[in-house]
């Protein structure tokens, strides 16, 4: 059985991450709505990987006997200024998911919950992808955007992105 205030943290982490998807996916609308596919795609695949990462707190809560709270999420629809601002926006995201995530750590630790500190070592390593490839995006959006023909590239290149399924096992 796990502790309370743990199951708290694990339900909470599932609207961050629906919350992360739902996110992801209005990028993905933006950069639609202006004709670059390659980045829509990208952040469409990012989606799919924080539905993923919601269903895979959803199954270690059911797993371990406890209830899963499902709570509002709360519609991320931004009027972006610029290309540029929901890739800053997604690697700031990122950073507030790690923190998140460290904290139901930090939880688990001071109880000593192995359990669930082993679950959460596969999301923070993840994490440290998220952070780096989010980072990755504006350096170089801030390198090669500047130019049409940059940009082109650069959306091109986001458009290889493969969607690959969380290899997490519960």
């Amino acid at each position: 059985m796990l502790d309370k205030e743990v199951v708290k943290l694990l339900n909470e982490q599932i609207t961050k991450e629906f919350y992360s998807a739902y996110l992801y996916l209005d990028m993905a609308n933006y950069y639609s709505d202006h004709s670059l596919n390659g980045f829509e795609h990208w952040f469409f695949v990012q989606m799919q990987e924080e539905r993923d990462h919601a269903l895979l707190f959803r199954q270690y809560i059911l797993n371990n006997g406890e209830v899963v709270k499902l709570a509002e999420i709360a519609s991320p629809t931004k009027d972006y200024s610029s290309f540029r601002e929901p890739l800053t926006m997604a690697f700031e995201h990122e950073q507030f998911v790690t923190a998140s995530i460290n904290n139901i750590y930090d939880a688990a630790y001071k109880i000593k919950d192995f359990r669930t500190m082993q679950f959460l070592d596969w999301f923070i390593k993840e994490q440290g992808e998220e952070e780096k490839n989010a980072d990755d995006n504006v350096k170089k959006y801030d390198l090669f955007a500047g130019d049409p023909k940059g940009l082109y590239m650069l959306d091109n290149e986001m458009k290889t992105r493969l969607y690959n399924p969380p290899s997490l096992v519960l």
